[in-house]
């Protein structure tokens, strides 16, 4: 089986896991204060992004889970990386309405079809939204190119307070 690359790609998962309790590791990452930066903490939940001077539209961001182990002196950090929330709501809203114009159009070429009226304006429009599909695709491509540095960045950001046991 070939090897996966090393590679921080578009909405990756990872776990680790690290020394000492949850508690400890929470309270390191409440009391970061690194400039470019923004941590917000709620429960066991860290949420980490980059401040609005140094974001950009394409900007990462990673969500962090930690949970203690049982019968050990150690935590599992479950970590996300991915794009703006508002972001990712925005463009599955698109791909929502891509797909639903694809489908009505479908409808509406099959009805004139079983009418014997012309289905080239619906083909036409079936069309334009296959086009908008691969526009869609190539620009989130092109995004995650753009955030892949700032997805770096927010790793080591987070190694720098996390000592790690062993990767999961």
């Amino acid at each position: 089986m070939k090897a996966l690359p090393n590679d921080i790609v578009l909405r990756p998962r990872f776990q680790i896991r690290a020394e000492g309790p949850a508690e400890s590791l929470l309270v390191l990452f409440k009391n970061a204060d690194a400039p470019p930066f923004i941590v917000k903490i709620s429960d066991h939940h860290i949420f980490i992004k980059f401040n609005p001077s140094t974001s950009h539209f394409w900007s990462p961001q990673l969500q962090l889970e930690i949970v203690d182990n049982e019968g050990s002196n150690s935590s599992t950090i479950y970590g996300l990386f991915g794009p703006n929330p508002t972001l990712w709501t925005f463009f599955m809203f698109v791909h929502f309405m891509v797909a639903t114009l694809f489908i009505i159009f479908g409808v509406w070429a099959y009805s004139n079809s079983a009418l014997d009226k012309p289905i080239g304006l619906q083909i036409g429009l079936m069309v334009f939204m296959v086009l908008t599909w691969i526009a869609l695709y190539i620009f989130g491509r092109l995004g995650k190119k753009k955030g892949k540095p700032q997805m770096h960045q927010l790793h080591e950001f987070m190694m720098q307070y996390v000592r790690v046991d062993n990767q999961i």
